[in-house]
């Protein structure tokens, strides 16, 4: 992995347009305060893209009891069965 880009907190107040690009790209950035990092600022992770219903198919499973309740959990609940 490359270098992480280094600002001081100047430059980073001066350009920060163009570093929330640089990292919007992938990259990480580190804000540097007299000489020593103390800040850096990652990529969020993207959301989801889903592209019809059922995308998810095989990948989740659904216990054969999940219906039912455990012994005690409605009484504890106060639910009635």
């Amino acid at each position: 992995m490359d270098a992480a880009r280094q600002y001081n907190v100047h430059e980073a107040k001066t350009h920060f347009s163009k570093i929330l690009e640089v990292v919007a790209t992938g990259e990480e950035v580190i804000i540097s305060k007299s000489g020593e990092p103390v800040a850096k600022v990652i990529p969020l992770k993207g959301k989801v893209q889903r592209t019809d219903y059922g995308s998810l198919k095989g990948q989740v499973a659904i216990a054969d009891d999940f219906d039912e309740l455990p012994d005690g959990f409605a009484e504890a609940f106060g639910v009635d069965t």
